[in-house]
């Protein structure tokens, strides 16, 4: 009996049911649980892809390579098109499912999908030609651009499609071949999109293969693949970094952030609170961009305080298929004990004050409310790690040099912002801060066309933009002389 007939009071889920493998789908003799997050009960199966799936995905995009590559910018973009243009159109019948496997809004996944598309259609239209470094007495000096073969990429959970098309984007636009990894906590809408890619894509230029940890290191590691695009936590990606040393991969690491945000005490106080309930919030928490750590000015902290306890009060937790939710559970149950914990230790300190929230909801799934709490300091884990969850600390400070120090402090540097009526001040302070991206009077807007990574231990390269994309290709440099 296999694994699959030993899980019979499970089933497939429709269109999810099977990896892409060269363009046909491929549902093989194993399958693992997805996980309901809203119930905490497994709701369907899904493929679980072996080695030998990964060594035939591989074989497929090496075939496919050669001749992706050879066609144009403008034949691969529109294809990339064609595929946006799909998922978009299917953003009403994917959503439902997507919001059974993710736990989010389901007026969110909608958004999610069909921005997915949008992004795809922004990323290949991005203007990629070869350069002329030079052309002079001493010679002419071009730069040209090649892909790298076959690309890897492995996408998170908080964002499953979104994120992942990135990846798609800018590694098919740029002439690579890829083979996508969902995460194992969100793989069955990706999968259900591998059935809108079979008859559009030559075989073999994307593949997509549902598995665990294992289906991950088997990638990082493969002498057939030439690249990894890797989104997640910061301990995975040092794993990432290290197996891909073994073959001198190229790597793109876009990993966890903490970020702080400073409001001084002439931002625009209504502004700010919106800003910050909404980037600390969307998504129960779970971006790599939130804000994560609220530095407020002494002058202004009362005021502050109150109105982002109106805005994050009247938020709406629920199951994400229930109507008018603003926020559905954390996604999976090993995020919900981290979350969990980081809350519990911070509820334990002395002087420590929740200001709204504070409570995991009874009942079956993963659910913790919306939760604002004062009078800690960055000694404390909810603060000085990234707790990926509903639970925002809220800290003040004296001066600007302070609160500056202060949000240096950190291993981390992704994200950072400043709110503030004086942009001259503003952007004096956020060009002390630390972080791959600082945004003045908003926080976590991330446009295709915008370079986006972190410092420090936040990730390594960039994605999106030209200069992100751009590490989807190889330099080549073509030098003659006069004449």
């Amino acid at each position: 009996m296999s694994e699959v007939d030993g899980l019979n009071r499970l089933q497939f889920a429709d269109g999810a049911d099977a990896h892409l493998i060269g363009g046909r789908p491929v549902t093989g003799n194993a399958g693992f649980e997805v996980i309901d997050p809203a119930t905490g009960r497994a709701f369907a199966l899904c493929p679980d892809a072996s080695r030998a799936d990964l060594d035939a995905a591989v074989a497929a995009a090496r075939a496919a390579f050669p001749g992706w590559a050879a066609r144009t910018y403008e034949d691969r973009r529109a294809l990339i098109a064609a595929l946006a243009d799909r998922i978009s159109a299917a953003a009403d019948d994917l959503a439902p499912l997507l919001t059974r496997e993710h736990g989010k809004p389901l007026a969110q996944a909608r958004m999610e999908l069909a921005v997915s598309g949008h992004h795809m259609k922004q990323l290949s239209a991005l203007d990629l030609a070869d350069e002329v470094l030079r052309d002079d007495e001493r010679g002419k000096v071009e730069l040209r651009w090649h892909p790298l073969g076959v690309v890897g990429a492995i996408a998170p959970w908080n964002f499953p499609i979104a994120l992942a098309m990135h990846k798609v984007a800018q590694a098919l636009y740029t002439g690579n071949t890829l083979i996508l990894k969902p995460s194992p906590y969100t793989p069955l809408t990706t999968l259900a999109i591998g059935r809108l890619v079979a008859d559009l894509l030559p075989p073999g230029v994307l593949n997509i293969l549902a598995g665990g940890n294992d289906l991950g290191a088997w990638m990082t590691a493969h002498e057939g693949i030439d690249k990894i695009s890797f989104t997640g936590s910061v301990a995975t990606g040092k794993k990432v970094m290290a197996s891909a040393a073994a073959t001198l991969k190229r790597i793109t690491l876009e990993l966890g952030g903490n970020d702080a945000t400073l409001v001084l005490e002439d931002a625009d106080l209504d502004l700010a609170a919106a800003g910050v309930a909404r980037s600390g919030f969307y998504n129960c928490g779970q971006i790599c961009m939130a804000i994560k750590r609220v530095y407020v000015a002494e002058p202004v902290r009362d005021a502050f305080l109150g109105k982002l306890v109106e805005k994050v009060s009247a938020l709406k937790v629920g199951p994400g298929s229930a109507g008018g939710m603003d926020m559905g559970p954390i996604q999976n149950g090993p995020q919900y004990e981290k979350v969990k914990a980081y809350l519990a230790d911070a509820l334990a300190r002395p002087g420590a004050q929740v200001l709204t929230g504070g409570q995991v909801l009874p009942g079956e799934g993963y659910f913790i409310e919306p939760t604002v709490i004062a009078g800690l300091d960055e000694t404390v884990p909810l603060v000085c790690e990234e707790q990926f969850g509903p639970v925002m600390p809220v800290l003040s400070f004296a001066s600007e040099d302070e609160a500056v120090q202060r949000a240096n402090d950190s291993r981390f540097g992704l994200g950072a912002s400043v709110w503030s009526t004086d942009e001259t001040r503003a952007r004096a302070v956020a060009g002390q801060l630390m972080a791959g991206t600082v945004w003045i009077n908003r926080h976590g807007l991330n446009e295709s066309d915008v370079p986006f990574g972190g410092m420090k231990e936040s990730g390594y390269g960039r994605e999106h933009g030209v200069l992100g994309i751009r590490a989807y290709q190889e330099l080549q440099v073509v030098s003659r002389p006069v004449g």
